[in-house]
């Protein structure tokens, strides 16, 4: 054992070089792993975030749309957070400031002795009804019952393709597309308020209820503003419901008649309903020719486009009016496809030409109550500071600025499009038109690109476009035909549901067609003769009534037509600014669309109305706030707007509490509605 243990001991120890060796060489394998790891790592970084750069470089329709309504709804919600979380001024503070700030319509009524009497129906307008999804896709499954249309408006910059797809409706029947459900909303709820803070009929609805009206006695007649006024019936059954609920009001009060309130395109809307509720089943509602008489007392129609509005022509043409020009080149990032790919305006034209209550409002009655190429009703208007008028007609006075007259151009407003400021100007004799119809549109400009945001534009070709330019100029009579031929397959919805002409002889068994109820030049109010029609509108303001428009220089999905925003009058007082002739009206709707039929044709016994009910033209003039204290006004003139102006309401409120139309004064009238009707030659 010792010997052993000797021979352990005595051995030769292992070598420490080689040891020390080996580790050597795999500490530097494994350095270089780590090394090549890190190399490997810091590539995969340099790439990632070359990646995301690029990513970020492409702004996508959909980054643009949610950043820019996004930006919008930020900005007017914390305002509005403001403005609610300001402590109320005391009466007599904000008198201090404001002056002595008089009650409230319904206040004031209240004290006079004034009562509930007459039910009242509200009809919206297009667009200020809200909407709810009932059915849809995946992208919308959490949205149930939730408003796509009123309210805060989140979806559309939650998910904003998401949103225009569920709001469009089928190319082809014009009603819900497959697996998509959007239906209105029921109760006063449903257009209230446009949005938070934004009121529509709140104000009128909380004068009302100052004199004892509630639910049982207001009923707002809501609809899918979207679909034709005929398919309100055929899908949802509106028209019935609208007849069976005043049949219950009248029943329920004591048998006092309604008083019906459209407003905007409502007043169409309840124009078609007139004659359908008298027209037999199935095409109409059965009630018989003496139902209105029975049902109805007084219908006052508040902003009504009766005879169409020509910002509808600008709208389905290019997609914009006055305001959407004017963000357009001011802000072309937000609105052009060459910045941003945002492509807004065309996902707008895509969704809008499937609604087709936009073509309820192309103007009706031709060149004969629109004027031609060389006249208007209009000729001699002063677009200048707003002249001041009574209820009697006074002529113009002549217009001076530093004591030399302004040599003002005859504004030619029987175009409604004219391509290029020279041509608007010019004499009808000078202006050198080539045909458009029946031309050949050319090669298809469509591409792939281009499939999400279809419009018809993309099945003309360059051919098609040049064609509609060298036609130069557009009045009332030729922009059916333009809209025919450039939007074919809208149109052909339009001609099912709704006319533009003038009737030559309305005892023709073609008028009982519903297509014709909405035009009141081709259709006959109904037999009641103690009904009283009002046309309540605001005027002082300048409102759309003809454009200046030029070719589009986009390249790849664009609409080749724009109008004009460059072309402009040359002085302060000029009709033409940012390529919009303006002439007097509420903003939206003229005064000759407004106001003919109460003025003039239906005024008295005439063909249009037999029976002669009693029509009556009350004009509200403009005057903005006088401080943000007052909001958007209590003397506001302007198209939605005016539902909060004290006087209209007034005169609502007194006639639903029993007066006519001859104890609130007769007509009154600031605008020139009287001389320019007299203008226009049409068979009475």
């Amino acid at each position: 054992m010792s010997f052993l243990r000797r021979r352990r001991g005595s051995g030769p120890p292992k070598s420490s070089t080689a040891s020390s060796s080996s580790e050597a060489t795999s500490s530097l394998n494994e350095l270089d792993k780590e090394r090549e790891e890190a190399e490997k790592r810091k590539q995969r970084v340099e790439r990632e975030r070359k990646e995301q750069v690029k990513k970020a470089k492409k702004w996508t329709c959909v980054d643009s749309c949610c950043w820019f309504v996004g930006l919008i709804c930020s900005i007017w919600w914390f305002l509005l957070f403001l403005y609610n979380a300001m402590p109320a001024l005391p009466q007599y503070v904000a008198e201090v400031i404001t002056g002595p700030m008089p009650d409230p319509p319904g206040v004031k009524l209240q004290k006079e002795g004034l009562k509930v009497k007459h039910p009242v129906v509200f009809v919206p307008g297009i667009v200020t009804g809200g909407l709810e999804l009932w059915e849809g896709h995946h992208c919308a499954e959490v949205l149930f019952r939730k408003r796509l249309w009123g309210g805060t408006f989140g979806e559309i910059y939650k998910r904003p393709l998401c949103w225009v797809e569920h709001m469009s409706l089928d190319n082809v029947t014009g009603l819900d597309p497959p697996g998509i459900r959007v239906r209105p909303v029921s109760g006063l709820v449903a257009a209230d308020y446009f949005a938070p803070g934004y009121f529509v009929w709140a104000v009128l609805i909380a004068n009302l209820a100052r004199i004892g009206y509630e639910e049982k006695t207001m009923y707002m007649a809501a609809y899918d503003w979207r679909i034709s006024f005929q398919n309100t019936e055929v899908r949802d059954q509106t028209l019935s419901r609208i007849k069976s609920n005043i049949e219950l009001m009248v029943a329920t009060n004591g048998g006092n008649k309604v008083v019906v309130i459209p407003h905007s395109m409502g007043v169409l809307y309840f124009l078609h309903f007139m004659k359908w509720v008298e027209a037999p089943a199935p095409m109409g509602g059965g009630g018989g020719s003496n139902w209105c008489a029975k049902h109805i007392k007084a219908v006052m129609n508040i902003g009504g486009p009766f005879l169409g509005v020509p910002k509808a022509v600008s709208g389905l043409f290019s997609a914009e009016a006055k305001d959407i020009a004017v963000a357009r080149t001011m802000a072309p990032a937000v609105l052009s496809k060459d910045v941003f790919g945002l492509q807004a305006l065309l996902h707008v034209m895509r969704m809008t030409r499937t609604w087709d209550t936009t073509m309820s409002m192309i103007p009706k009655g031709g060149d004969t109550i629109w004027g031609d190429l060389d006249w208007s009703p209009e000729d001699g208007y002063d677009c200048s500071v707003k002249k001041q008028k009574n209820n009697d007609t006074q002529k113009d006075a002549e217009n001076e600025k530093g004591g030399v007259a302004l040599l003002k151009k005859h504004v030619h407003y029987g175009r409604i499009i004219s391509f290029g400021k020279d041509v608007a100007e010019m004499h009808s004799s000078k202006i050198e038109r080539v045909d458009f119809r029946g031309a050949i549109k050319g090669n298809n400009l469509a591409n792939t690109t281009c499939r999400d945001v279809w419009t018809e534009y993309h099945d003309m070709g360059v051919g098609g476009i040049k064609a509609v330019a060298d036609y130069k100029a557009y009045t009332a009579g030729s922009i059916l035909d333009l809209l025919h031929y450039v939007a074919p397959k809208m149109m052909k919805r339009g001609d099912a549901h709704f006319s533009y002409g003038i009737a030559d002889n309305l005892d023709d068994p073609k008028y009982n067609h519903h297509k014709y109820w909405s035009n009141p030049l081709e259709t006959k109010l109904p037999n009641a003769p103690k009904m009283e029609i009002f046309s309540l509108y605001g005027v002082g303001i300048p409102t759309e009534r003809a454009y200046v428009y030029e070719l589009n220089s986009g390249t790849d999905c664009y609409i080749p037509f724009q109008i004009a925003t460059s072309a402009n009058g040359g002085h302060e007082d000029s009709c033409l600014k940012g390529g919009v002739y303006c002439s007097d009206g509420d903003e939206t709707v003229p005064v000759l669309s407004a106001g003919y039929m109460c003025a003039k044709g239906w005024r008295g016994k005439t063909r249009f109305n037999p029976s002669g009910i009693r029509t009556y033209i009350r004009e509200y003039d403009h005057a903005p706030p006088a401080n943000l204290l007052e909001g958007r006004g209590t003397q506001s003139g302007a198209h939605v707007d005016i539902m909060g102006n004290f006087a209209l309401i007034e005169d609502i409120i007194r006639v639903a509490a029993g007066a006519t139309g001859d104890d609130l004064g007769g007509d009154q009238a600031y605008s020139d509605i009287f001389k320019w009707s007299e203008k226009i030659k049409l068979k009475l």
